[in-house]
């Protein structure tokens, strides 16, 4: 992935609105989600959504078809895993990662590297 792609994609996701659209649709898979329900679901604006669905699929990060008389927006997974595997190519020193922090209860599991 080329540095320019990189800087377009993490930019985009640098606005809360559009974090929030993209992880909606990554929770909805392959599937994806209409604009009315994106709508309904983040309590966004049409408008607003609008815009800011044009902004990620504009990065690369969403697609966008066509499905009768309905849209149907959904994450982009390949240019998703594209753009993690560019962030950590060079993770630890070419080591494998591993989690070495348990889990507290209640909260998401913190990744560190154990050679980090």
């Amino acid at each position: 992935m080329e540095e320019q792609a990189v800087v377009k994609s993490l930019a985009a996701l640098a606005q809360p609105v559009r974090l929030r659209v993209f992880r909606a649709l990554v929770v909805a898979g392959p599937e994806g989600l209409t604009p009315g329900s994106l709508t309904e679901q983040l309590g966004v604006a049409a408008t607003t959504l609008s815009f800011h669905l044009k902004e990620l699929a504009y990065a690369g990060l969403i697609s966008q078809e066509r499905d009768g008389r309905h849209l149907i927006y959904r994450a982009a997974f390949d240019h998703m895993s594209t753009l993690l595997g560019y962030l950590t190519e060079h993770c630890c020193q070419g080591q494998p990662c591993s989690v070495t922090e348990p889990r507290p209860k209640g909260k998401r599991a913190s990744r560190t590297c154990a050679t980090c």
